[in-house]
């Protein structure tokens, strides 16, 4: 069956109200710009990066708490409901989520960079607060989602490692004001590693069982290899969240073998819909897809690298910047640049009755030509950086993702404009 037809029959009768969704978009435009500036007003350190409250940490939450989780906030709170053919018949804890988390994650941010744990521990807490309730509801849309078993699958695994990485992040946080951990880095790798490659991870994969056929007008993958691909994902990342915990190398080696099989067993997936698919011209949006999936496997590639003392002194935070700004960042943004003007289509008025082809007139839009251009670069010259230990590098790397950040703010806004009811 043709995912699109599924996935939009009877779809406007499910959509939330047009403020709920766009409200964590463009939450996620504004700290990606953010970002920008934080990692531009820290490059110095940024390069050689291990860990510790400041500028890095900083710009590092503003990106993973920041731009990912409220894209995937807001896509999953929008999409599953649609997906699944299951109303939501309240919104007030979608708002409930909105106001803890955004709040929370400001003030964290504060909390870091000005290295302050009076406000960083209350900080995570309101923050955890509001994911801990999007757990809720993620659950409770997954328990009615039986209509897509691989999705859900994958669904429920992210969620567990939300949970993790949630639980994780307030110890870490603690851990800053009274140092009761015996190793305060092992556990923080094993934070990225779960909420890196668990819950963005897996959420990222499961989505795109839904998104890549719908937006290439195919059939979804195949159900065997799907979970296949799913159980050595989830296992691999239990054993580098194992590995990082006993500082054992030999768990992390494995974990990124099994990691990579994860990986090219999904990959193969995605690109058998889009040589199956109907649409063979995908946009720019899907050079920016097959950047992402480019830059998935060579991060545990980095990863093996580092372990074996192969990637030089900043391989560690190499080996982060691929997955976080190279892998999940390319693909997040290469998505929420389809699926705005998706949704805003459905929100819009018909042509009939002086509404516009939303979909059409923002697919080559010049904004998303900037964005891509210094998204690039931007990944380019901060690998660059790292690598050659050059903070002068970084600052110019990270300026120009900033301006990049800001068309990508640009075509948010735009899209938002035009959905507004008019006064």
């Amino acid at each position: 069956m043709n995912v699109a037809a599924g996935f939009l029959g009877g779809a406007k009768s499910r959509l939330l109200p047009r403020s709920i969704p766009f409200r964590f978009f463009a939450a996620a435009a504004a700290f990606h710009v953010l970002m920008w500036i934080e990692l531009l007003a820290g490059a110095g350190e940024a390069v050689s990066f291990r860990g510790g409250l400041g500028t890095p940490l900083a710009s590092l939450h503003l990106l993973t708490l920041g731009v990912l989780t409220m894209t995937a906030i807001g896509a999953s709170v929008q999409l599953l409901p649609v997906a699944t053919r299951r109303i939501l018949h309240a919104v007030w804890p979608i708002k409930l989520i909105f106001w803890l988390t955004v709040p929370g994650l400001a003030a964290l941010i504060v909390g870091m960079h000005t290295a302050q744990t009076a406000i960083l521990i209350p900080a995570s807490v309101a923050t955890a607060g509001g994911l801990l309730v999007y757990c809720a509801l993620l659950a409770d849309n997954l328990r009615r989602a039986s209509s897509l078993p691989v999705v859900g699958a994958y669904g429920w695994a992210a969620l567990a490692m939300l949970v993790l990485v949630i639980a994780l992040g307030v110890t870490l946080s603690i851990n800053e004001g009274s140092g009761f951990l015996p190793d305060h880095g092992a556990v923080a790798l094993a934070h990225m590693i779960l909420g890196g490659f668990g819950f963005m991870g897996l959420l990222a994969l499961g989505f795109s069982h839904i998104l890549i056929p719908m937006f290439a007008l195919a059939s979804a993958p195949p159900k065997r290899p799907s979970y296949a691909s799913l159980a050595a994902a989830s296992a691999a990342i239990l054993l580098g969240t194992f590995g990082a915990l006993s500082d054992n190398r030999i768990l992390l080696t494995v974990a990124l073998l099994v990691g990579l099989a994860a990986a090219a067993l999904h990959l193969w997936l995605m690109q058998r819909v889009l040589r199956a698919g109907m649409r063979k011209r995908l946009g720019l949006s899907f050079i920016l897809v097959r950047t992402a999936w480019i830059m998935l496997p060579a991060t545990l590639l980095a990863g093996l690298a580092v372990l074996y003392g192969l990637a030089g002194r900043n391989g560690a935070t190499l080996f982060g910047f691929l997955l976080l700004f190279g892998w999940l960042l390319t693909f997040l943004v290469a998505i929420l640049q389809r699926i705005m003007p998706f949704l805003a289509s459905m929100f819009a008025a018909p042509q009939a009755m002086g509404g516009t082809a939303i979909v059409s007139e923002l697919a080559n839009v010049r904004s998303l030509r900037v964005h891509a251009a210094c998204h690039g670069l931007a990944l380019a010259a901060l690998a660059a950086a790292i690598l050659l230990d050059d903070a002068m590098m970084a600052r110019l790397g990270s300026a120009i993702g900033l301006i990049g950040a800001i068309a990508f703010a640009w075509f948010t806004a735009d899209v938002i404009r035009r959905i507004m009811p008019e006064s």
